[in-house]
């Protein structure tokens, strides 16, 4: 009887923490404050030359996979003076993507407060890109199906695509 109680108990306990789906992830911890574009509209957006495209994860994660066309502004270490400097039109469209769209809802968030406009966050970030088929580069410009995943825990949501985690070194 003891054996079937602790089975049953284990069942149960293994269906509370069944893996949450990608919306209730990104409402835990995202406020929408950043509308988001999903990757199909990004990658209808693509060829624009006027659309600036930026990766708000470190270099080692970009350095692995990026979406082709993006510049690394990094999250840790994001410049707001940098970005101004770069991007003179503060209605030029941007979209900010990082591994699943949590550091690039604040960093759109910066963008917007220092006047940008036009900014929209990546519904899923590089993973949700890959998980929907659409190429992505490695430091070389080459096509890559390594991932960086940021971390082991969140390598779960990359479903194509090999996983890469490495560490920053620095």
């Amino acid at each position: 009887m003891n054996k079937l109680l602790y089975i049953l108990l284990f069942i149960g306990s293994f269906q509370c923490v069944a893996q949450k789906s990608l919306d209730q992830l990104l409402e835990t911890y995202n406020t929408r404050s950043v509308p988001y574009i999903s990757v199909e509209g990004l990658r209808a957006l693509q060829m624009n030359e006027d659309i600036t495209i930026l990766d708000a994860r470190e270099a080692i994660e970009f350095n692995i996979s990026t979406i082709e066309g993006a510049q690394c502004v990094g999250f840790n270490a994001f410049s707001i003076e940098e970005i101004s400097e770069k991007i003179t039109n503060k209605e030029q469209p941007i979209i900010v993507y990082c591994s699943l769209g949590i550091r690039s809802e604040e960093v759109g968030e910066k963008l917007q407060k220092a006047g940008y406009t036009n900014v929209q966050n990546l519904y899923g970030g590089i993973f949700e890109w890959k998980n929907k088929g659409y190429p992505t580069l490695n430091a070389a410009k080459k096509e890559t199906d390594s991932i960086h995943t940021f971390s082991k825990a969140w390598s779960k949501w990359l479903l194509k695509g090999i996983p890469v985690f490495e560490k920053n070194t620095n």
